[in-house]
């Protein structure tokens, strides 16, 4: 019998905190019958309890059938001995994060199950085939990995080691979908799919942070509202608290060999000491007062219209886009229409991926009177705008194009100057790493897309989101961030410059051609 004519039918469990507890309720409700097993008899108790009455509370809101509940609950099954897994077609564990505990236990159950059991590790961020190299068979050691809450985060993460076989992994494929979730297959490489195409958001966001280009909230308000994200990267890691977050970082950064585009902040390590991990203590980035969100109060914005309006000729579309917008708003505001400003005029500049400074002196523009818009989303129909001064802009001219791109009642974020704004570089950096994630065939466009929708709860994937935005326009932007800053972390994935060169969409794979 090989792992291709499995049968699953029974599952086991070794781990009853929140993810042995969330996968036990979705495998019970899928039809299997569930073992639960904790070298702590006292969590297994607290764990069945915590079962049953969250099923119960499903089926008295109507969200749940009484007869399938219950049915559930009879499915689930304390065992008090790892023995008592003898019997499992799949046991999955969910145990603490450390390497050698993980083996040890796989050497352990090997000695309990069946030939043809397969071993799972629920492992966010350690590396299958290390964790295999423990077993005698580490071909039946597959990665099922799960997200927090996971119940209510429909996607696992199906992942081969260097040494598993083929069909213990589609098993596990189908045991995925059995269970109510939408499988995705990835190779073994740190973070996988999720947790590794994440690092866009969260690094580039603290790397913006540590530049004093804005405040938290100001970045995660242009992350949310211009840039359509649910979560802007610092609400998002209140949310998973820092005591998880950081040592991910700092742990994809290591397996990556200290990968430029992954580097952890030491923003979240010095928070992280101090023990401002997030929501769940009452305190992160955020304030959180009887589990609600402190959002400080944004400014008003100014009154003072500008007499008179220059927009650069650098961009011709954005360029119209700018005097499209005024002329909507309605704005008592002349247009500066000359080849050059004149000396009162307002100097709008539109860079992509250049900071403003950049964009002044390489048209020898007066900077103090020179304001950058970010252009990367449409401006006329924008939930928020962003406009960044260059160090030398003075206030008047500054309130001028705050008052003046506000002027329809679209909240506006002035930040301080910026290679790429914020949405432009974190957007841009996002698309990267899921450019490189399928460059490195990780996992297929298909799958690195759905993955991150239903797993970070993006707008879209991240090649579906470079697609809709251009990958021409996302690579000028990351080449005019790498060209000034001189940072390898910009450089463009190979994927993303090869189809932007030839016009091919980035969810493109020759590979299934």
């Amino acid at each position: 019998m090989s792992f291709r004519d499995i049968e699953i039918r029974t599952l086991g469990i070794v781990g009853s905190g929140a993810m042995g507890r969330g996968i036990a309720q979705i495998a019970a409700l899928g039809g299997l019958t569930v073992r639960l097993y904790d070298t702590n008899q006292q969590a297994i108790a607290a764990a069945s309890d915590y079962l049953a009455d969250t099923l119960n509370k499903l089926a008295a809101k109507g969200k749940l059938n009484e007869a399938d509940a219950h049915a559930a609950l009879a499915r689930i099954h304390a065992a008090g001995a790892i023995g008592d897994l003898a019997d499992c077609d799949v046991v999955i564990e969910a145990i603490v994060e450390k390497l050698e505990i993980k083996r040890e236990l796989f050497r352990e159950l090997e000695g309990v199950v069946g030939e043809q059991c397969i071993l799972a590790s629920n492992t966010s961020s350690l590396s299958i085939t290390a964790i295999a190299a423990g077993c005698a068979k580490p071909e039946r050691v597959v990665g099922l990995h799960f997200f927090n809450p996971v119940p209510l985060m429909k996607v696992v993460e199906v992942i081969d080691g260097l040494r598993g076989d083929p069909a213990a992994g589609d098993a596990l494929m189908a045991l995925g979908r059995q269970m109510g979730h939408t499988a995705v297959r990835a190779k073994d490489m740190p973070g996988f799919i999720v947790n590794h195409a994440g690092r866009g958001m969260n690094t580039e966001g603290l790397r913006i942070a540590s530049e004093g280009v804005a405040s938290f909230a100001d970045i995660d308000r242009i992350m949310r509202e211009q840039a359509g994200f649910r979560l802007g990267p610092f609400e998002l890691l209140d949310l998973t608290a820092l005591d998880v977050s950081h040592p991910v970082m700092e742990s994809i950064y290591h397996q990556f060999y200290e990968e430029p585009r992954f580097t952890p902040s030491p923003i979240t390590g010095t928070r992280l000491a101090g023990g401002l991990i997030g929501r769940k203590v009452g305190e992160g980035f955020y304030k959180y007062v009887d589990g609600k969100q402190q959002i400080p109060d944004e400014a008003p914005a100014p009154a003072t219209l500008p007499r008179r309006v220059w927009v650069s000729r650098s961009s011709a579309h954005a360029r119209e886009e700018v005097f499209k917008l005024i002329a909507k708003m309605e704005a008592n505001v002349t247009i500066d229409t000359g080849g050059t400003p004149a000396l009162d005029s307002l100097i709008i500049v539109t860079p992509l991926g250049h900071d403003a400074t950049t964009a002044c002196v390489a048209e020898k523009l007066d900077a103090s009177r020179t304001v950058a818009i970010d252009t990367l989303f449409p401006l006329a129909d924008a939930a928020r705008r962003t406009i960044m001064t260059t160090p030398a802009t003075t206030a008047e001219f500054r309130d001028a194009a705050h008052a003046l791109f506000a002027f329809d009642g679209v909240p506006v974020t002035v930040i301080r100057d910026s290679t790429g704004f914020v949405a432009q570089r974190v957007v841009a950096t996002i698309v990267n790493i899921g450019c490189d994630i399928a460059q490195q065939r990780i996992a297929t466009p298909a799958d690195i897309d759905l993955a991150v929708t239903l797993g970070l709860g993006y707008p879209r994937g991240p090649l579906a989101l470079g697609d809709a935005l251009g990958a021409s326009t996302l690579l000028t932007i990351l080449r005019n961030m790498q060209a000034v800053l001189g940072d390898p972390r910009y450089r463009p994935s190979p994927w993303l410059t090869r189809r932007a060169q030839l016009g091919l969409s980035l969810t493109f794979d020759e590979a299934a051609q």
